[in-house]
């Protein structure tokens, strides 16, 4: 406990140990230690004994003044650190010497600590003393850890590693919660609220100013991505360099190239919407990618990556092609759109272009453009139509019915193109949303009954291979069990029954279901007028018609 205190020249434990042994008077060899050890000021010796006279230990006054001394140095510690003395740190260094031998002690620890956290270079070799006691390294405030972690990639790995695991369970578990609805679902949270997560906030603590430590971290983000494929991965690495954005940590933001394009996406993802303004300084940033500098291209992929990137990115996409709608323009007439399309491609490449190092921005299949977006129009174009046909007094009705095949383009590119899969799914997203059954239908596999063209034909197909298609159908089934016939979702229950492999998440889920089940027998609800039409769900009225061929976003 009293390690150190020799090599300063103190007296320890052992000292008066030696001293009572080999004494002939105990009380005076006491005294004599007393006066030698005690606090060293003349006019204290006369004030002691009224101490004693009010019955307060010698120990409790000593350690009382002990403890407000190590305060007032703790403090002198931090002023001289945050003084502009040129000789600050040498100071610094010299009571970093003094007190190191004491860094065990419970008591010294703290000051060691303090000098410790205010040197901005700490000598190498205390740093390896710190670094291999464990007791030590766990005490150390987190800028002297740094200093140790920029030599120490493995050991900062070990550092990190918990809290990316951590990151992608929280994000996974937002992704499969049951209380997301139309209103509050996964994007829903805005990326200044995203980045207060815990995780965000401890790497952002964690890297401080280091530049460093920063690559490291955005090279454990790439490896990992690579290794995975898990795009979460690519939303911390834009939350990360936007939180310390957040602080003004501009030794770091101004020397990641990506910085500025984070920053106008940004605020691109927080509007849900890429306006015409940040569209041309987004595209500056592309087109200012200069030869022998083509590596950005790869973190700048990553960050389009994002879920929230593609989010935004489809979401203007469709709202784009809405808008050509209603001014008969055809797709490749749009600036905007050609970008965002470019944008979608090198998010969509990302993890190619990271695997073979090779970059290059994907080049875009123009016949997305000039044959995929216009059959997309035509469904639109249709659905409208039909809408507007139904709306027309009854003798000037024709006898058009809804279209149930879809253009062979759209069909083939929704296959073939990953950009074309993209908006394809959020277009089938955005008519679900707007409860159009007729256009989800179409979509979907055109089949007679709802519940078959959603199940049986669509998410049925990948349940077994693909465990997250598997929870997706279980967390519908958990909002939607009640509207299912009875006979159906017994087929159901029996097909989704989790086999012995399957993950906790996906038992718990399948357990959820089959309570709700049994308590929806034992208290069936209030019934309710028969549906107009023999499905398996409920059938959802089309809204009314709006004055645009399908409701903003």
């Amino acid at each position: 406990m009293f390690a150190g205190l020799p090599e300063l020249g103190i007296s320890n434990g052992e000292d008066l140990k030696e001293t009572l042994t080999n004494c002939t008077e105990p009380l005076k060899a006491i005294d004599q230690f007393q006066m030698e050890n005690g606090i060293l000021l003349p006019t204290l010796q006369s004030a002691l004994p009224f101490l004693d006279l009010h019955g307060t230990p010698r120990l409790e006054f000593h350690q009382s003044v002990f403890d407000e001394l190590r305060e007032k140095l703790m403090e002198r510690v931090a002023t001289i650190a945050e003084g502009k003395d040129e000789d600050r740190y040498v100071k610094l260094e010299e009571l970093l010497e003094k007190s190191f031998p004491l860094v065990k002690m419970p008591s010294i620890q703290p000051i060691v600590m303090q000098v410790l956290k205010h040197l901005p270079k700490v000598p190498e070799k205390k740093l390896k003393q710190v670094m291999a006691d464990k007791e030590l390294y766990k005490v150390c405030a987190v800028e002297v850890k740094r200093q140790i972690w920029q030599d120490n990639q493995a050991l900062f790995g070990d550092e990190v590693s918990p809290l990316l695991k951590q990151y992608i369970v929280e994000k996974e578990a937002a992704l499969f919660s049951s209380d997301l609805s139309i209103l509050h679902n996964f994007f829903s949270p805005s990326p200044k609220t995203r980045r207060q997560g815990e995780v965000v906030l401890k790497l952002t603590q964690m890297i401080g100013k280091n530049v460093k430590l920063y690559d490291m971290v955005l090279q454990f983000l790439r490896t990992l991505f690579l290794r995975t494929r898990n795009v979460h991965y690519c939303t911390l690495r834009a939350e990360l360099l936007m939180s310390l954005h957040d602080l003004d940590i501009s030794e770091i933001c101004s020397v990641d190239p990506c910085h500025k394009f984070s920053w106008c996406l940004d605020a691109c993802i927080r509007e849900k919407f890429v306006d015409a303004k940040r569209a041309r300084e987004l595209q500056g940033f592309l087109d200012g990618v200069k030869k022998g500098q083509e590596q950005v291209l790869g973190d700048l992929s990553m960050i389009l990556c994002d879920p929230f990137a593609c989010n935004t990115l489809v979401l203007s996409t469709v709202r784009n092609l809405q808008e050509l709608l209603s001014q008969d323009a055809l797709p490749r007439d749009s600036p905007d759109l050609l970008l965002l399309l470019r944008m979608l491609s090198l998010g969509q490449g990302a993890w190619d272009m990271i695997d073979s190092q090779v970059f290059k921005e994907p080049r875009m299949d123009l016949e997305v453009v000039t044959r995929f977006l216009p059959a997309m129009m035509s469904i639109v174009v249709d659905d409208y139509t039909f809408t507007v046909e139904q709306k027309l007094p009854s003798e000037e009705k024709t006898s058009l019915t809804y279209p149930t095949m879809l253009p062979e383009t759209f069909s083939r590119y929704i296959q073939e193109n990953r950009v074309a899969c993209e908006i394809g799914l959020y277009y089938v997203l955005h008519i679900a949303k707007q409860r159009n059954k007729n256009a989800l239908q179409r979509l979907l596999p055109a089949l007679e009954e709802f519940c078959t063209a959603v199940f049986d034909n669509f998410l049925l197909t990948s349940f077994s291979s693909k465990e997250n298609v598997h929870r997706h159908c279980l967390r519908l089934l958990n909002h939607l069990h009640q509207k299912v016939l009875a006979s159906y979702m017994e087929t159901l229950m029996k097909t989704l029954e989790p086999p012995k492999q399957s993950s906790e998440s996906v038992k718990e889920l399948y357990t959820l279901l089959k309570e709700k089940l049994e308590a929806s027998k034992k208290s069936p609800p209030e019934p309710e007028e028969a549906p107009s039409l023999d499905l398996g769900l409920h059938p959802v009225t089309v809204p009314s018609t709006p004055s645009t061929p399908t409701t903003p976003l």
